[in-house]
């Protein structure tokens, strides 16, 4: 009998479920999927969606029966304080992550959807909810604290989770890789940059500060949110405006950002705008780059020694106009980008500084869902053996 090496990693959102099937024996992929609109015919709900991609392996002879199958995976969003590593899912572990629907009630909700009708499909299988705000748990408390009432803070579990953690992670090992040199000797700048973006300082394999906080509306301009601003903002918006709160959220959550200045928050058409003289979209440009600068920069004083900038996701992975302008001016820090290595398209983990740069500049595509299988991998009965 084949051993059991595969691991189905799933992704359960609210209008759709991503998987993929990874064989931890040599890193191949031997099914992958989403299943978009649920809630829409003919997926009325997770049930059928999830019940379709079990049908949709079976087909494949990679079945939720299969003897490969070691495990599930499951993206979980917000771990809070409670979960700060990969955690095997029993009744009392789903407990708990209910109980932090709170603080996530976009995301936890279908995460948890997703567990339990997987539980269901093959209730013997180990199942192993990998969370995004984990990575973020070794922050220092003066860096995930927020300076408001004690007592308020402690009563609503107020304070700075960050997102975005499995890829944070991913992408920090794999550079300490790329530089040759081990992630415990390394200290790094990530910078995440799809429609969601985020940063983080990553100390010797450890993460030390992250520009999310509570929610993912905080820290950088992202494609619809609008990352930080002055916290009144919101109180102005409802005395002055007369906005709701259930507005004000949408304001700054799907109508910010990218979106928000120039209309476009897919960044290829924006560079296209600038590209061709538009005005509004430069100045959104320069907004979503400098914003990135007083990151890097912020971030470089919070480590001290700097051996690489990284940059990963869909923006990060493939604007060279963006990297070039978020390192502009940063030579003083020891950063030096090289414009020929930076304009090459590759799917490879590259350096795109110059060789006399004394911080390396870096592209290393995530891979959030192998992040999630090593992870799940690790923690199973038998698991890596």
């Amino acid at each position: 009998m084949s051993a059991a090496t595969h691991v189905l990693v799933l992704n359960s959102g609210s209008s759709s479920v991503k998987y993929q099937l990874i064989d931890m024996a040599d890193g191949s992929r031997p099914a992958a999927g989403m299943v978009e609109r649920i809630g829409e015919p003919p997926f009325p709900d997770h049930t059928t969606a999830l019940n379709a991609v079990a049908d949709e392996l079976a087909a494949a002879g990679l079945g939720f029966d299969s003897p490969r199958l070691a495990a599930i995976g499951h993206r979980v969003v917000h771990g809070g304080t409670r979960f700060t590593a990969p955690t095997v899912i029993t009744d009392e572990v789903l407990e708990t992550i209910r109980g932090l629907v709170p603080l996530a009630p976009l995301h936890n909700p279908a995460n948890i959807t997703g567990i339990e009708i997987t539980r269901k499909l093959r209730p013997d299988l180990p199942q192993v909810a990998v969370f995004d705000t984990a990575f973020h748990s070794t922050l220092p408390e003066y860096a995930a604290r927020y300076a408001i009432d004690w007592e308020t803070a402690e009563r609503y579990s107020i304070r700075r989770y960050g997102f975005h953690g499995t890829s944070h992670q991913y992408v920090s090992r794999r550079t300490a890789e790329l530089l040759r040199k081990s992630p415990e000797s390394v200290n790094v700048i990530v910078l995440h940059l799809g429609n969601g973006a985020s940063a983080s300082a990553v100390a010797g394999g450890v993460c030390v500060d992250t520009s999310m906080g509570l929610t993912p509306l905080e820290g950088l301009v992202m494609g619809t949110r609008s990352g930080d601003l002055d916290p009144a903002i919101p109180a102005h918006l409802h005395r002055v405006g007369g906005l709701s709160v259930d507005e004000i959220d949408d304001l700054l959550n799907r109508r910010s950002g990218m979106l928000g200045l120039c209309g476009d928050n897919d960044m290829r058409e924006v560079t296209r705008r600038v590209a061709a003289g538009d005005t509004r979209a430069a100045l959104a440009f320069d907004v979503y780059t400098h914003r990135l600068r007083k990151y890097v920069g912020g971030y470089a004083a919070v480590l001290g020694r700097v051996d690489a900038v990284v940059f990963t996701a869909g923006v990060g992975e493939n604007s060279a106009e963006v990297r070039a302008a978020a390192t502009a001016g940063l030579e003083g820090f020891g950063i030096e980008l090289d414009p020929a290595l930076n304009a090459v398209r590759s799917a490879e983990p590259r350096i795109v500084s110059t060789a006399d740069s004394r911080v390396a500049v870096a592209v290393v595509p995530t891979d959030e869902e192998l992040e999630i299988a090593r992870q799940t991998f690790a923690v199973i009965p038998r698991g890596g053996e």
